[in-house]
């Protein structure tokens, strides 16, 4: 029996890589595999899942981890013996392929894994939802318009960001040693698959440009995000006889676009109003009467009614791969404003949304009135349609196991 193995710090479905990882399990099982999951026992606790658990570290390595990086700016370079115990797990399942997520997250030695991986012969899959892989430190440069991962990166402008380092700056040297580790791996046993178009430019132009790129976009389950009934959502938020401007994030800041929503809130007229999802406590505070703010929400068929609900999404985001977001609200029916930013824009034609550029708050404005006044009927087909073709999950996992496959036979 084929064996896959997947690796990601956390498997929670709430957040989309954990989402992605349990999914693509679900179908290789379905389809015959055995499936495993390898993911950071110190920050996810033991999760129930379909396929089989190989838990990495303990709360005590991810601690230690943390401080590490903390102090020293030494991300993915602590937790050596979770992650030579590791190794002796992958050496005893033999997985017939290794599938990467994400490595970041305080639970592997990424030199140390790679050793292995460059030698063990095992086609490895590595599917880039960020940037951290070929830059120092950061997972996302564009909101300060970084290029210096494009030939070395040092004295980085955000070592105060995620993974956050107090004291040093150790750009330079994490630049050479993710270098070294990554371009380790021999060209016929890694392809890399950026979820956007985007993003597979700017790899291009990275120390990885010599690999295999293999497109695959997110997908998301179209069963539930779909055109549903507003009725009780609209009388709970009391949003009746309201043109409704919806954005959702798991996280708000100013790369996110929460800044430029309280922008916009300054010009809307009387019948319009702004319904921000993922508002932390202490957030909602500091919003205007005019933005509705709701928690972040664990009820998906809720959060699918907001979306069926609004006359437009809209996607302030600075610095973005490939918005799960946007692909929600178009599978409901909703056309999306977003800024010209990353793959944020790779889900929008004329009949999904409309893009403008960065800053522009009266672009949003402006877009989110022209779909109220061509009406939100007139879209809803045309999204709900687009989404069936392009966003379900089904298919674009399916594209995970047809590239497996392709591996396997190399020999």
């Amino acid at each position: 029996m084929k064996k896959l193995l997947q690796i990601n710090p956390v498997m929670r479905f709430s957040s989309s890589t954990g989402r992605i990882m349990q999914e693509i399990g679900e179908l290789a099982i379905q389809k015959g595999w055995e499936s495993y999951l390898a993911y950071s026992k110190g920050r996810d606790g033991i999760m129930p899942s379909a396929s089989r658990i190989i838990p990495v570290g303990n709360l005590w390595s991810v601690v230690c981890h943390g401080i590490e990086t903390r102090l020293f700016d030494r991300h993915g370079l602590a937790s050596t013996q979770a992650t030579w115990k590791f190794i002796r797990e992958i050496a005893r399942i033999q997985p017939d392929i290794i599938h990467i997520h994400n490595i970041h997250g305080y639970f592997l030695n990424y030199p140390i894994l790679f050793r292995y991986l460059s030698q063990c012969g095992i086609p490895v899959v590595w599917t880039i939802h960020d940037c951290w892989l070929y830059t120092g430190h950061c997972y996302y440069y564009s909101y300060i318009g970084c290029s210096k991962w494009q030939t070395g990166c040092q004295h980085c402008p955000q070592k105060n960001k995620f993974p956050t380092s107090w004291l040093f700056d150790r750009s330079a040297r994490n630049y050479a040693d993710k270098k070294a580790a990554f371009t380790s791996m021999p060209k016929d046993r890694l392809v890399l698959v950026p979820v956007s178009d985007w993003i597979k430019g700017e790899m291009q132009k990275s120390f990885l440009k010599d690999y295999d790129f293999r497109v695959i976009h997110n997908g998301i389950n179209t069963e539930i995000f779909r055109i549903c009934d507003t009725r009780t959502v609209l009388a709970k938020y009391g949003l009746e006889e309201k043109h409704i401007y919806l954005g959702v994030a798991s996280i708000w800041s100013k790369e996110k676009g929460l800044e430029d929503f309280i922008q916009m809130s300054r010009q809307l007229k009387k019948e319009e109003i702004l319904v921000l999802v993922g508002i932390k406590p202490e957030e909602k505070k500091k919003l205007p009467d005019n933005i509705v703010a709701i928690t972040r929400t664990e009820d998906v068929h809720q959060l699918a009614e907001l979306y069926s609900a609004a006359d437009a999404f809209i996607n302030p985001t600075w610095q973005d791969n490939y918005p799960t977001v946007n692909m929600e609200a178009i599978a409901c029916g909703t056309p999306v404003v977003t800024y010209r930013t990353g793959g944020s824009i790779e889900t929008i034609t004329e009949a999904t949304g409309y893009i403008v550029e960065q800053g522009n708050i009266n672009g949003l404005i402006e877009a989110a009135r022209a779909i109220c006044e061509r009406g939100k009927s007139s879209y809803q087909t045309s999204c709900r349609n687009y989404a069936l073709q392009h966003f379900r999950k089904e298919d674009r996992y399916a594209d995970y196991l047809y590239l497996y496959e392709e591996l396997m036979t190399r020999g």
